[in-house]
């Protein structure tokens, strides 16, 4: 099946004719309860009919729309409903392509996105999101690119990332189509308060484009500095933990995305900025962030976290408009998507039950019914990635165990050392100093403590770090890599035992990228063939692997919620407090912004003879 969707400039004067009844409609839904996102009402006994993908009619009858070839569906007993928008996602998070992200969840009621692929982008530059919107238009999703703002995200003095960007890329990629719409989250904050000329010049090109900019800000929301950064002119950010955070955001005429990923579980407190101090919602979006392909199973993308957020004492309707409106509003696309409404796309949704609890029956994109009763019902086609992108592992030799010893500046002792602190169900991390034992000149990292190293794998430079972190939790010798590791994306490899560690950094470079666990019950291995990011399997398949890792993981003792995706993104250099890459440990403050610091506290090394 072959998806199209017309530009409403060419659609007019047939959607005017079925409107009129003298073109037969294509399809017409009737007799549901209409979710009209627009006026904050339902409406009973209402009806759509649609012509050329789009809605050409909306009312308590459209006999008049009925031909002989019409296709007619009975909603008497349903709510009707806008198609779900996710107003920020990573596609690559979900470890599927962008057409099993379609197959995954277009049955849970997603009908179109704004995806920011800056994954691959810091594997493969322009190249890698020109492969994925192409990939995009050939799904039945309302999909729109945003381009990589953060490609690396701090910068080369930080990490070593596959390729980089900057304003004159930016501007390229405007050039590709309407549906390229946004520069994706800008993460160097600091750069941007700063003045650095790269990040406000990125800002120029896409405002010079007529599109929009999206926001990274992670300093408090009293910080005098978030509004510099909204002068700049980015006027949405998803980086809201708490309600003040959200409030001050609407308050500055910015865009306050809710997050609900797989491992981030922000709206909770956020919702607050509504449920409980009153702002009004028009500016507040929910997004999903990242939620892997495991979590996509078992919980659902943008439909669990409507859902979540009517559990927490949001109005239905108002959820939906979250989700939905308020999400194509933010974009300038809401005369195409985000409302049933007469010329807009037929991106449409089926709920039977209670409407709070988002039970999909139906989902229609562009006109066409893609999936009922959770399957798929239209086919997708798969697409093929060129051979470079399914080789991007390279290592100038295979890592062994004496990789991850770490040389301490005593030959025996103990040396007060940085640690970086796991925060579950957070993105962020806390810096420990701790005191740690050294032997014959090598730091010992034991009683609950893991290594962690990167591994650069883009240029075969060698380069190399490794810390320590503590709240992994394993109970026993175990290890884990993945070529997923936010966001340079080179192999990072947590571990309790040197050995393993190395065992599972070379089974991640010999499959090409994905993850690894090794434990004494074997490896347990996770492919991502596709920029080491993303599987090239269905999305049962990758689902299932995706599990599998997880349960490798809690068995040996790791059970943080969606452990894998929570660990991936401690090599993220511009999430506050600690991380590590190639380049060492990175440290984001309020107070000093990003730098690089050593392992070893400066004061604390006591030697013994």
């Amino acid at each position: 099946m072959v998806f199209t969707r017309k530009p409403l400039a060419d659609c007019i004067p047939a959607l005017v004719a079925t409107a009129r009844g003298d073109l037969a409609a294509t399809l017409v839904i009737t007799g549901g309860k209409l979710v009209n996102v627009v006026s904050g009402e339902i409406l009973d006994g209402m009806s759509v009919g649609i012509q050329e993908g789009r809605i050409a009619y909306v009312g308590k009858d459209v006999s008049h729309l009925i031909g002989e070839h019409t296709k007619i569906i009975d909603a008497a007993g349903k709510y009707i409903a806008p198609g779900l928008l996710d107003g920020h996602c990573h596609i690559e998070s979900t470890q599927l392509t962008v057409t099993e992200f379609a197959h995954a969840v277009l049955p849970l009621g997603t009908t179109g996105g704004f995806f920011d692929a800056h994954e691959i982008a810091n594997v493969f530059g322009l190249k890698g999101i020109k492969l994925m919107l192409e990939e995009m238009r050939q799904t039945p999703l309302a999909a729109y690119m945003q381009v990589a703002s953060c490609v690396p995200s701090a910068g080369p003095e930080f990490e070593t990332t596959g390729a980089s960007i900057g304003p004159k890329e930016v501007a390229e990629a405007f050039t590709w189509g309407d549906d390229v719409i946004a520069l994706g989250e800008v993460m160097n904050f600091p750069g941007v308060v700063y003045g650095d000329e790269k990040m406000i010049g990125e800002i120029q090109a896409t405002l010079r484009a007529g599109k929009y900019a999206d926001g990274h800000f992670t300093w408090p929301s009293d910080d005098w500095r978030l509004p510099v950064y909204a002068a700049a002119g980015i006027t949405g950010d998803h980086e809201c933990v708490t309600a003040e955070d959200v409030i001050e955001r609407v308050r500055l005429g910015m865009y306050a995305k809710m997050r609900r990923g797989s491992a981030w579980h922000d709206v909770a407190k956020t919702i607050t900025a509504h449920t409980e101090y009153g702002i009004d919602t028009r500016r507040m979006m929910l997004v999903t962030d990242d939620r892997s392909s495991e979590s996509l199973r078992d919980e659902g993308h943008m439909d669990f976290v409507v859902r979540h957020a009517i559990a927490q004492g949001v109005k239905p309707v108002t959820a939906f408009q979250m989700a939905t409106i308020n999400t194509a509003e933010r974009f300038g696309v809401a005369r195409d998507i985000g409302s049933i409404t007469p010329g807009n796309l037929a991106d449409i949704i089926l709920l039977d039950g209670n409407l709070a609890d988002v039970n999909v029956v139906m989902t229609i994109a562009a006109g066409s019914v893609v999936a009922e009763n959770g399957v798929m019902t239209a086919e997708l086609a798969p697409y093929a990635y060129p051979p470079e992108v399914l080789a991007s592992v390279h290592l100038p030799k295979r890592p062994t165990a004496e990789d991850f010893v770490i040389p301490a500046p005593v030959e025996s002792g103990s040396v007060q050392t940085r640690v970086i602190k796991v925060l579950e169900n957070h993105v962020e991390t806390m810096e420990r100093i701790l005191t740690l034992p050294v032997e014959n000149g090598k730091l010992q990292v034991r009683d609950g403590l893991c290594k962690i190293a990167v591994l650069e794998r883009h240029k075969g430079t060698g380069n190399k770090s490794v810390g320590v972190v503590d709240g992994v939790g394993f109970l026993e010798p175990a290890a884990i890599a993945m070529t997923v590791a936010h966001d340079s994306h080179n192999i990072l490899v947590i571990g309790s035992d040197d050995e393993m560690m190395a065992l599972a950094a070379n089974a991640v470079a010999d499959a090409q990228g994905g993850v690894a666990v090794i434990t004494g019950s074997g490896t347990t291995l996770f492919p991502l063939a596709i920029a080491g990011l993303m599987s090239a399997e269905p999305f049962e398949v990758a689902a299932a692997q995706s599990a599998a890792v997880s349960k490798a993981l809690y068995d040996a003792g790791c059970t943080l919620n969606y452990a894998f995706m929570t660990l991936s993104l401690l090599a993220l250099a511009v999430i506050p407090t600690l991380r590590l890459s190639d380049k060492g440990l990175v440290r984001i403050t309020p107070e000093d912004g990003i730098q690089l610091v050593s392992l070893f506290s400066e004061e604390g090394v006591n030697a013994s003879i």
